[in-house]
């Protein structure tokens, strides 16, 4: 068991092992009896602090490690021994000598604010490129005259890299191993730099006077836009805390509602199994959105802190690499979901019936009437695609849709005949068409009234695959048709009809089949158009579309959107 001890260095605290603390601490005192009575001693001596401090946080993988012999047998190392620069040797006599090994000059890019003329960025460039600063002026101005962008990467790499402020950054700079030797080096060139201008100052040059003012001036500027980019960075900051936190609370709010209710299976959350494809709960879906939504916040979240917070505290990387996997998971799990879910439809499948209708003889009237369930017309549930979730006298759930088009054919005989064709689909065509056949649908024959329902069902488990109901009814030539109201809103748009009305008005009048498929109105006002069929002159987009009937070489146009749409009318009168 050793003891510890607390140190302030650099104004950093440290927790430092008792014998690592005595040696740093005999190393420090024979370096400063070394540069007492030295020119800026008192500075070489706050570098090289600043520089030791700096190698123990390098080597620390967290604020509560403990600093070692070992770490600061390397720091000395890195600095230089003592007697590499005449201290007190005898001080550390028990340690062999050690050969000094060359390390490969790595330069660090800072701003260099010595030989600046604006921002200190292309006399840094200078250090780290090793081109002469003028030709890097030139680039810039070049580039900003011409494109504009040397000014924006000027004042990018402005706002963006450091200045060289302290003896080790100004080494760092220059690609020199920042030890004792070197920042002595460069503390006494400051020192012998304002001695020499102190000097010279009665033979300075207009120029040097114009360029210092200059300085001057951009050191203010550069103050300013320093300011303007923290003020805009704090709120940044607040903006993205303000976002992850609304995000991440709305997150959780929506989980333990949609997982909660689903738990307890409280009505209301069952639309879920209508259109699932998967075996996934429900709360297992909601719990993979909130790691996969919820977890990009809470670090945008955190980004914000950190901007806010300078001394913010680190989550850990241990914490930061588990909600990177997590994350991975969830997105992995909503993939794989999402690929299921989407092969659910990736196939159609239809069965058609055809059966024929048999009326009494004599008849000279069809009607044909719609019929609605008394159990399902009144139904409220919440619906996805036209189908809603309901319950048959027996209470088993069902799946409910009224949305059933019907047409009229001419029949190609002497007989009258039904056509019902389902649709569904699948993630295979066997399960599209298997699933098409498990819709129930029913019509029935009341003297000479065609009965057919408004509506059709499924049972749940089949889930919600885009299931259809179309009905084609074909009746001889000179039939007469009476459709019912309820017929009204359930006319497809393959019926063909000679009157220019809009689909849902057929059901005021009666119609004869002609021989030619087309319907004609028996008893329309006379101020009714005709709408004559010609071929040149027709355009029909269908299922629920357009018809338009351009006629004449142009002269006359025609336009309808049913379901009581726009109609327009024109011709070159008017």
């Amino acid at each position: 068991m050793n003891k510890t001890v607390n140190i302030n260095l650099a104004n950093i605290l440290f927790h430092i092992d008792e014998k690592a603390f005595n040696k740093l601490q005999r190393y420090l005192e024979s370096i400063k009896r070394s540069f007492s009575g030295t020119a800026g001693s008192d500075e070489i001596i706050a570098d090289i602090e600043a520089r030791i401090a700096e190698l123990f946080q390098e080597k620390m993988e967290n604020d509560r490690q403990v600093i070692t012999l070992k770490e600061v047998d390397e720091v000395i190392n890195i600095m230089g021994q003592p007697e590499d620069y005449m201290v007190d040797e005898d001080i550390f006599e028990d340690e062999p000598k050690r050969s000094t090994e060359s390390r490969p000059k790595i330069k660090k890019l800072y701003r260099d604010i010595d030989n600046k003329y604006i921002g200190g960025v292309c006399a840094g460039l200078e250090h780290y490129l090793g081109f002469d600063v003028i030709w890097i002026r030139l680039i810039f101005i070049i580039l900003g005259i011409f494109t504009g962008f040397g000014f924006i990467a000027y004042i990018l790499l402005w706002i963006l890299v450091p200045e060289a402020a302290t003896t080790s950054q100004k080494l760092d700079m220059r690609g020199e191993p920042v030890n004792i030797s070197n920042i002595e080096r460069k503390v006494k060139e400051g020192f012998d730099d304002v001695a020499d201008k102190v000097k010279s100052v009665d033979y300075e040059k207009v120029g040097n006077k114009v360029k210092s003012s200059g300085k001057t001036f951009f050191d203010a500027l550069g103050d300013v836009i320093m300011f303007l980019f923290k003020v805009f960075g704090k709120f940044i900051g607040i903006l993205l805390i303000i976002i992850g936190a609304a995000t991440l609370i709305g997150l959780f709010i929506g989980f333990f509602t949609v997982g909660i209710l689903d738990i307890v299976h409280i009505p209301g959350i069952d639309f879920y199994d209508m259109v699932n494809s998967t075996s996934a709960p429900v709360w297992l879906v909601s719990l993979l959105c909130f790691f996969a939504v919820g977890i990009p916040f809470f670090f945008l979240l955190y980004l914000g802190l950190k901007i806010l917070v300078n001394n913010l505290q680190s989550i850990g990387n241990i914490a930061k690499f588990s909600l990177l996997g997590l994350w991975l998971l969830a997105i992995i799990g909503l993939s794989v979901l999402g690929i299921q879910q989407v092969s659910a439809h990736a196939f159609s499948g239809t069965t058609t019936i055809k059966e024929d209708l048999y009326f009494p003889q004599g008849v000279d009237t069809l009607r044909i009437n719609l019929q609605a369930s008394d159990l399902y017309e009144n139904q409220e549930n919440v619906g996805i695609n036209g189908m809603t979730l309901t319950y048959n006298e027996e209470g088993d759930k069902l799946l409910f849709d009224d949305d059933v088009r019907f047409d009229i054919k001419k029949s190609e005989d002497s007989l009258a005949h039904i056509r019902i064709r389902k649709d569904a689909d699948g993630s295979s065509f066997e399960s599209a068409k298997d699933r098409a056949t498990k819709i129930d649908y029913a019509y029935s024959v009341e003297a000479n009234t065609l009965i057919l329902d408004n509506f059709y069902t499924t049972a749940a488990k089949n889930k919600v695959r885009d299931q259809e109901v179309r009905v084609t009814v074909f009746v001889p030539s000179n039939s007469v048709i009476q459709l019912d109201e309820s017929a009204k809103r359930h006319i497809g748009r393959v019926t063909r009809y000679d009157k220019d009305i809009y689909r849902s008005n057929i059901v005021d009048y009666q119609w004869l089949m002609q021989d030619n498929g087309i319907l004609k109105c028996l008893d329309c006002p006379e101020d009714l158009e005709e709408d004559e069929e010609d071929e040149d002159g027709r355009i029909i987009i269908n299922g629920d579309g357009v018809d338009i009937d351009i006629k004449d070489d142009g002269d006359s146009f025609k336009m309808k959107i049913d379901e009581e749409g726009v109609k327009i009318k024109t011709n070159e009168n008017n």
